[in-house]
């Protein structure tokens, strides 16, 4: 068996998050796996996207951009469905969804390119995919380099399997980024860095031992 058949096999038998996910359950900080529905690998649901979080306690907050907030500026998983949804359709405003509208100065430069309500429109279809289509386990991680460690190598791991490939009707084969395509997550970084050790998914496995499983009230 292979690493990334014992990664699927164990992650698949965690606890299952989605919209709406429980806040008391949710560790402060962690890695989050996210499954999306119809993908299938290693015989179980197939991951799609691995993510973390910078900042101290801020896992809860990550998981509102992506399900919640509906800002793609503040989620690249947002912007990235949203590239889909367009790309799919060809519509033109792709390359203002493109734009990242944070700093100031682009605000002001490129105000006269959005549309407000087209952009609120696509936002409201990107929540309803998101909340539709995904659900996603959770590893709790209080140290934020082990954190950032771990999801790198779970990342590659997963990008360079031969098994981890997406369905033929997977929603990212319209996505306009080749390695989002060719990779079948929902990433463009850290596809080929280090990759996980068996002493790696030990320790994955005893963090959720430790933990005493997930969900738990964490609040």
């Amino acid at each position: 068996m292979s690493i990334c058949d014992e990664l699927h096999e164990f992650l698949n038998t965690l606890h299952r998050f989605g919209f709406s996910f429980n806040e008391k359950q949710i560790p402060l900080n962690g890695i989050y796996i996210l499954f999306e529905k119809g993908e299938i690998s290693h015989n179980s649901d197939r991951i799609v996207r691995i993510g973390t979080h910078t900042g101290i306690n801020q896992l809860i907050a990550r998981l509102k951009q992506h399900y919640i907030n509906e800002n793609k500026d503040r989620s690249i998983f947002r912007k990235n469905i949203g590239r889909c949804i367009l790309n799919k359709c060809n519509d033109p405003y792709l390359q203002t969804w493109n734009i990242d509208f944070t700093p100031k100065e682009t605000r002001v430069k490129f105000k006269h390119l959005i549309d407000v309500n087209y952009q609120k429109s696509i936002e409201r279809q990107i929540s309803s995919h998101i909340r539709e289509n995904f659900t996603f386990c959770i590893l709790p991680i209080d140290n934020k380099e082990q954190r950032l460690d771990l999801e790198s190598k779970i990342i590659s791991t997963v990008s360079n399997c031969s098994e981890c490939k997406p369905s033929q009707s997977w929603f990212g084969l319209y996505s306009p980024k080749d390695k989002i395509r060719s990779s079948g997550l929902w990433l463009v970084n850290k596809l080929d860095s280090t990759q996980l050790c068996k002493a790696d998914l030990e320790h994955i496995k005893s963090i959720v031992d430790s933990s005493n499983g997930v969900p738990k009230c964490f609040n």
